[in-house]
């Protein structure tokens, strides 16, 4: 949710972190530095996981994973392994609290690498994370995600599309920001990340357009905003899934 790779992106976003409790309670500021919802949308990013294959006893990394969202939906099950990174260390340490697992590892990290060894996870998850950056430097996180996920190991990416309403919604919004306060919105298209996946060693799986109910749901979920969702659910970003192919 909140992986940056410039120096000024980071500090930025440290500063906002740290401003955000000053003004509201820790679990409310914490929960808003990665978007708000933070249980539905961690539920919602759990299901999507489970219905892609996901098993108890494999290794889930999550880039930009924030105060937790996806960790604390994960973290009942004591046979999945995790490593978290995110650039800011206070929201790290929150989400290795709520989750309580001294087996897991929360790192903070910095630029386009994974503190995790070659062919070790089966997903590499990269949630509003490449929303915020460079598109080389989605590149090179494709890179390193093949270098960390095992055989037919998933990438699993959230993106923004100007072909989806809602995020056309979310440009036009920007548009008379001044730059400085703008917050870095990326925009990627379904070409761009095929033509990412070809040169990087991965093959296209499926896209999910953010504005479609791809997500299966077991059960209901609630949200804070007394939104529900039933049968089908969806990030609201569209969603790539893209698998390693053998070398």
């Amino acid at each position: 949710m909140s992986m940056q790779t410039r120096a000024t992106d980071t500090l930025s976003y440290v500063d906002h972190v740290a401003q955000l409790e000053q003004k509201l309670s820790t679990d409310k500021a914490l929960s808003e530095a990665v978007g708000g919802e933070f249980v539905g949308v961690g539920k919602l990013e759990y299901q999507l996981l489970r219905s892609l294959g996901l098993k108890d006893g494999q290794m889930v990394v999550d880039v930009g994973c924030g105060s937790g969202r996806l960790a604390c939906q994960l973290a009942p099950f004591p046979d999945i392994r995790y490593l978290g990174c995110d650039v800011v260390p206070r929201l790290l340490a929150y989400a290795q609290q709520l989750c309580g697992r001294s087996d897991w590892r929360f790192l903070t990290t910095s630029g386009t690498t994974i503190p995790c060894g070659d062919n070790e996870a089966d997903f590499a998850c990269f949630f509003s994370v490449f929303t915020h950056l460079l598109h080389e430097d989605t590149f090179k996180y494709f890179l390193e995600a093949r270098r960390v996920l095992k055989a037919d190991g998933k990438l699993v990416m959230s993106f923004l599309e100007f072909r989806v309403p809602s995020h056309w919604g979310l440009f036009i919004g920007s548009v008379g920001q001044s730059s400085a306060d703008r917050h870095h919105n990326q925009f990627l298209s379904t070409d761009a990340i095929e033509a990412w996946a070809a040169h990087s060693g991965f093959e296209v799986v499926a896209m999910h357009r953010g504005d479609s109910s791809y997500i299966p749901l077991p059960e209901e979920i609630r949200f804070e905003n007394g939104v529900r969702m039933s049968g089908a659910g969806s990030l609201g970003q569209s969603v790539a899934i893209l698998r390693k192919q053998a070398a």
